[in-house]
C-alpha cells in the first residue's frame, strides 16, 4: 500500500510556459463503500485508471488519475471508501483514506443519488466538518439513476448534512455536469505549473494496473463475501522476444490470491471455466490499457487468512503503514 507523498510530487515540471493563473493541485473523492468514486475519476480523467465494481470497498490502493485542461491540471486521488475496520487490511485502508483528507488541496464528498442518507455519510459528514483548513464540495453520484424530483431532494438531504464550499449533481454514466465538476474542484487549486507532463493520465505503473484490471474481472458473478478476499500479484511481464513487427506480444504471469481453498474452488469453477472467463475478461481490458496483444497465465493460489496477517499483507503488496 503506498504513502502518498504528495509533498514530492508537488514538485514543478521544468515547462517552457503555462498561462498565467494557471492551477494545479490534488482533490480526493471519498464516501462511503460503492458510491461511484472510482467511476466518477475515470470519467473525468476519460479513461480508466482505475477498477470499478458494484462491490463494496473494491478500491484498495490510493490511485491518481490526471485531469489535463487549457486552465488548469487536477490529480484525483481515488481512496478506499471510509468504513468501520473488521480486519487488519480493512484498518490499513481506513487510515489511508483518512491521511489523504489532509494531504491535498479540496475533498469530494461522494453521495449517491439513488440511496436514502445513511448512517455511514452522516459519520463521514461529521468526519469532514473536521477539515476545517480544506474545502469540501459536495457531490451527488449517480443522477441518472433517478428523477429530477429525487435528485432535487437529495440535493437538500445532503446540504443539511454540513456546510459546503459547494454542492454539485453529477452522473459519471451519463457524462452530466462532468465540466462543472472539474471546474469547481479545479477553482479551488492553488495558482502553479503543472506537475505532471501533458498526457500522462496516471503515475500507477503497468504492472499494478494490470493486477488490479484482472482483480475487477475476478470480482463479477462470485458471492459477496469471496471479493474482499481475492488479491492479485503480477508474478512476471515483459515483453515477448523475437516477434514479427506488428505482431509484438507481451507475456504476463499473475496469482490470483485467496484465504481457504473452498475459495480457491470458487475462483476457478467447474473445470476451469469460470477462471477462464476472468482471464479473457481482463485480457481484453489488458490489451487496451498496453495497446498490443497479450499473453495471460493466470493461478490461484490459497494465503491463509491473508487480510488479518501482516506477512501476508506485506507479501501481497499492503506493506506500508499510513
Amino acid at each position: 500500500m503506498d504513502d502518498l507523498d504528495l509533498e514530492k510530487l508537488r514538485a514543478p515540471l521544468s515547462m517552457p510556459s503555462y498561462p498565467e493563473g494557471f492551477r494545479s493541485g490534488f482533490a480526493c473523492f471519498v464516501g462511503r463503500p460503492n458510491v461511484g468514486k472510482s467511476t466518477l475519476m475515470n470519467a473525468l480523467v476519460g479513461q480508466k485508471v482505475a477498477i470499478t465494481s458494484n462491490r463494496p470497498q473494491t478500491t484498495r490502493r490510493t490511485v491518481r488519475g490526471i485531469v489535463h485542461r487549457d486552465d488548469a491540471q487536477l490529480i484525483i486521488v481515488d481512496t478506499p471508501g471510509l468504513h468501520k475496520p473488521r480486519t487488519l487490511l480493512g484498518e490499513r485502508l481506513d487510515s489511508l483514506a483518512r491521511s489523504t483528507l489532509v494531504e491535498v488541496d479540496v475533498i469530494g464528498f461522494c453521495v449517491p443519488a439513488d440511496e436514502p442518507i445513511g448512517r455511514g455519510d452522516t459519520y463521514i459528514a461529521r468526519e469532514l466538518a473536521a477539515q476545517r483548513d480544506t474545502p469540501v464540495v459536495a457531490l451527488v453520484t449517480k443522477t441518472d439513476l433517478v428523477g429530477r424530483r429525487q435528485v432535487s431532494e437529495q440535493l437538500m438531504a445532503v446540504d443539511r448534512l454540513g456546510e459546503w464550499a459547494d454542492i454539485v449533481p453529477v452522473s459519471a454514466e451519463g457524462g452530466f455536469q462532468l465540466d462543472a465538476v472539474a471546474d469547481v474542484l479545479c477553482g479551488h487549486l492553488p495558482e502553479g505549473p503543472p506537475l505532471y507532463p501533458d498526457g500522462d493520465l496516471t503515475d500507477e505503473p503497468d504492472e499494478m494496473l494490470v493486477a488490479e484490471l484482472i482483480r475487477e474481472a475476478s470480482l463479477e458473478g462470485v458471492r459477496d463475501e469471496l471479493p474482499h478476499s481475492i488479491a492479485v500479484v503480477v508474478d512476471e511481464m515483459a515483453e515477448r522476444e523475437n516477434t514479427r513487427p506488428g505482431r509484438e506480444l507481451v507475456d504476463i504471469y499473475a496469482s490470483l490470491y485467496v484465504e481457504r481453498p473452498s475459495q480457491k474452488a470458487i475462483v476457478i469453477g467447474a473445470k476451469g471455466a469460470r477462471l477462464r472467463e476472468v482471464g479473457s475478461a481482463a485480457r481484453k481490458q489488458i490489451e487496451a490499457l498496453l495497446g498490443t496483444r497479450v499473453y495471460l497465465d493466470l493461478r490461484v493460489r490459497v494465503a491463509k487468512d491473508w487480510q488479518r496477517d501482516p506477512k501476508q499483507l506485506r507479501r501481497l503488496g499492503f506493506d506500508q503503514q499510513v
